[in-house]
């Protein structure tokens, strides 16, 4: 292993995310990663894609609008989710925002009280899928935090599934808590989480050229709103490579 991924790979343990730079094309992008993993395909069974804000999505809460996305991890449907997530930078927003958020996870589960850890380690939830076309699309029914029997942890969260019952909803979702699925407490336990997040997050602009990685089975990450809509990022998964 050289000196440089041996930087990177101690920033993701240490951290939880670390930033390569220097990275102009999806070639490089995916030269760069590759010491992490595979990449695999995503919701559309594509092994790259391109996050950039699109007519019709103004009223979502979605990677395609400029709005804020609020505290989760990625495709928790999938079994299992992607390990790491990175974010190749190629337009980065001129307009002081658009950062990508991320905060561990493991802090905040460490940080609840009793209740609350029952209802992340024991209480299943029932993680959609997404598109047809990708892997694991159908779904799982998981515990928020999952005990792997080799003594490893996965966690999967979604502040908008927990308060609205989708993954993407429209900005101004309202549902009745016994349509969620945990309910009055998974709501709760939805704004616990982007109390901490708020509190404890590390947001970075992302250069051009550069990527930022994170352990998605272990960060919970978000985006802050934004108005240029140049910003273009391309979005990898890449699976464990243990």
């Amino acid at each position: 292993m050289s000196t440089t991924v041996d930087v990177h790979n101690k920033e993701l343990v240490e951290h939880g995310y670390t930033l390569l730079d220097g990275i102009g094309t999806d070639e490089q992008a995916a030269e760069a990663l590759s010491w992490l993993g595979e990449l695999i395909p995503q919701y559309d069974g594509n092994l790259r894609h391109q996050v950039k804000a699109a007519p019709g999505f103004e009223g979502r809460r979605y990677s395609k609008s400029t709005n804020t996305i609020s505290v989760h991890t990625e495709a928790p449907g999938w079994n299992p989710p992607p390990r790491y997530l990175a974010l190749h930078c190629r337009v980065q927003a001129k307009c002081g925002s658009g950062h990508t958020e991320l905060a561990d996870a493991r802090a905040f589960v460490a940080g609840l009280d009793e209740a609350d850890r029952r209802l992340m380690y024991e209480r299943s939830v029932d993680w959609v899928g997404h598109n047809t076309g990708g892997t694991g699309s159908s779904g799982v029914s998981r515990p928020a935090v999952e005990r792997l029997a080799d003594g490893r942890e996965i966690v999967r969260f979604s502040y908008n599934l927990l308060t609205a019952g989708h993954y993407d909803p429209p900005v101004d979702a309202e549902v009745r808590p016994e349509n969620l699925p945990l309910g009055a407490p998974g709501i709760e336990l939805a704004r616990k989480a982007e109390e901490f997040f708020r509190a404890y997050k590390v947001s970075v602009l992302i250069p051009e050229d550069s990527v930022l990685v994170w352990d998605n089975q272990r960060m919970l990450h978000a985006r802050s709103s934004y108005t240029d809509v140049r910003r273009h990022l391309t979005r990898y998964w890449l699976a464990d490579g243990d």
